[in-house]
């Protein structure tokens, strides 16, 4: 684990500092997605919901993969590669709020595969995730996750 002005940030997952999406390599090339601490933090911990793209839809590279209404934003969560929605956490529909508790465990939105050849090239992982997210909340000065 990693910590960065009191963010948490798993070392077993790889990181979109801008888009605060965090990606846990499975098997046969699929991902389980979800949003990082920041992101919680930045929506004041307040998820009113979660939308996923139904399982089966394709989704591309920096395009809306779901939809995610905060007390201070509604907006897209973003994904680094091509793809097809595999799964969804059911769960956030009735408790979108699960989110905010447990972003890297309980928390997850979807599981999806690549249809990118490189999908993770170019996102922070091991030693590399405190320097991204360091320069990222120093540039945005963002205070942290207290």
């Amino acid at each position: 684990m990693v910590s960065v002005k009191g963010c948490e940030f798993p070392t077993d997952r790889h990181y979109d500092v801008g888009n605060h999406v965090w990606y846990l390599p499975m098997a046969e090339g699929r991902f389980r997605i979800g949003l990082t601490q920041v992101a919680v933090a930045l929506a004041s911990r307040q998820i009113f919901a979660v939308t996923p793209k139904r399982v089966g839809r394709l989704f591309e590279a920096g395009r809306s993969a779901a939809t995610i209404e905060s007390s201070k934003w509604v907006g897209p969560m973003r994904l680094a590669f091509d793809g097809t929605v595999e799964a969804v956490n059911d769960t956030l529909a009735e408790r979108p709020a699960v989110l905010a508790d447990d972003p890297y465990g309980t928390g997850w939105v979807m599981v999806a595969n690549s249809t990118t050849e490189e999908p993770l090239a170019g996102l922070a992982s091991g030693d590399g995730i405190a320097q991204a997210y360091g320069a990222w909340m120093d540039a945005n000065d963002f205070p942290g996750c207290q």
